[in-house]
């Protein structure tokens, strides 16, 4: 923490001696700490999709005012499993996975034109309980990697009391997808361009509708037998209709794939995902119920991971539950007994898309304590039976059924997580 500190002091002083031009300075981070260990019996490459330890992520950095209208904001971050790099306290910068890294580097031009605000540099993006848009850091999970993902683009957003939209275009790097070419065949790419356009408006009180759509241009696509022919557009687009009541609440979201040489081209099969939420307060408990959708061919950049185990251990990506796509059902209650105190009781049916296997269930109680504005402690314990999955044959219809050569789950976790 000392070197983390001491980048930031340097960064602070290395602003001009006219330095009384900054004004409203905040520095601002969070530290998140999450222990977790599950009982099972996987063969070694599975094991390696939980995590049995502790590790850490602290971010820090700052925002201010340079002159009028125009805001900068840093943020460095720095994530490590306990025990692994702390011989001697020399855990900074001893490997590619173990050092302070920049996470947010970014001015926001705030008013431009009178009506618009501007951001450009390294930022996050999206809604972190998004099924298909978000870089940014994730809370809760202890199987994703610790370090927060971040996109380099230029960001420009309008807002009203009626509508807001948001254009984007920027790259991303160290991307993943499903080729649709070739299902099955898992295609990185190295580096990318990615546009975007997302818009809102209030249609009625309480009615919102959104649609929204991104495009990757891939830079060079490569997959574990070299370089392949990659198309020159993949992405997605959608639409979402949320009512948000006071005592209720609804949404229902529907996104389609595109991929091609030009834009807007679909595949057949097209990749596509619904999903749908429901919440109701009853005083001091809230009954909710999520329906999922996706077939095999979907993907998108989400960050929706339902359940301790399953979700969790797939990271956002959970249309890839097996490879023949997700149906997941999901019924949960939140109860708040105390002011501090929230307890969540979740169940989850887990099944392929074409529901050629049995389901997966899994079973969830977690707490949240709120131990004052800042600093939250959370602690879970989460159960899974595992039905069937299918593996894909050389022709795409053609799927296997296997039973998956598991013992059931059992996950414990306990964290912190701190936001200043």
């Amino acid at each position: 923490m000392k070197k983390l500190l001491g980048v930031l002091l340097a960064v602070a002083m290395s602003w001009p001696a006219s330095a009384t031009v900054l004004k409203n300075v905040e520095v601002k981070g969070e530290v998140q700490t999450i222990a977790s260990d599950v009982r099972h019996q996987l063969d070694a490459a599975e094991k390696e999709e939980y995590n049995s330890g502790a590790w850490t992520r602290a971010m820090a950095g700052l925002s201010a005012d340079l002159v009028e209208d125009v805001t900068a904001n840093f943020l460095f971050q720095y994530a490590y499993v306990w025990g692994t790099n702390n011989e001697d306290n020399a855990g900074f910068g001893s490997g590619d996975d173990q050092k302070v890294k920049l996470v947010n580097a970014n001015v926001v031009l705030h008013n431009l034109f009178c009506a618009f605000d501007v951001t450009v540099g390294r930022q996050f993006y999206g809604d972190e309980d998004s099924a298909v848009m978000y870089f940014g850091p994730n809370h809760y999970n202890a199987e994703v990697g610790a370090y927060a993902q971040a996109i380099d683009a230029a960001k420009l957003t309008y807002a009203d009391d009626v509508k807001s939209f948001t254009l984007m275009a920027g790259r991303i790097a160290d991307l993943a997808y499903d080729d649709p070419t070739n299902p099955g065949n898992e295609v990185k790419v190295e580096e990318s361009a990615i546009y975007g356009a997302d818009f809102k408006i209030n249609v009625i009180e309480n009615l919102t509708a959104q649609v929204y759509g991104y495009d990757v241009r891939n830079a060079k696509a490569i997959d574990e037998d070299g370089v392949v022919a990659h198309e020159d557009h993949v992405g997605f687009y959608g639409a979402k209709l949320a009512a948000n009541m006071e005592a209720f609440r609804a949404s229902a979201e529907y996104t389609r794939n595109f991929g091609g040489h030009r834009l807007v081209k679909e595949h057949n099969p097209t990749g596509h995902m619904f999903k749908a939420d429901i919440a109701a307060d009853i005083k001091a408990v809230t009954a909710r119920g999520t329906f999922l959708y996706a077939n095999d061919d979907f993907y998108a950049f989400g960050n929706y991971t339902p359940g301790l185990l399953v979700g969790h251990r797939l990271g956002g990506a959970i249309w890839d539950y097996s490879d023949d796509g997700i149906r997941m059902f999901n019924l949960g209650f939140d109860v708040k007994p105390f002011e501090k105190w929230t307890f969540s009781l979740d169940g989850f049916a887990f099944q392929g898309s074409r529901g050629h296997h049995s389901a997966t269930w899994e079973a969830d109680l977690t707490a949240k304590y709120a131990h004052n504005e800042y600093v939250e402690l959370f602690a879970g314990i989460g159960y899974a039976k595992y039905g069937t999955e299918t593996r894909r044959g050389n022709n795409t219809s053609d799927f296997t059924k296997l039973a998956m050569d598991r013992a059931d789950n059992v996950k414990g976790q306990l964290g912190m997580l701190i936001k200043f």
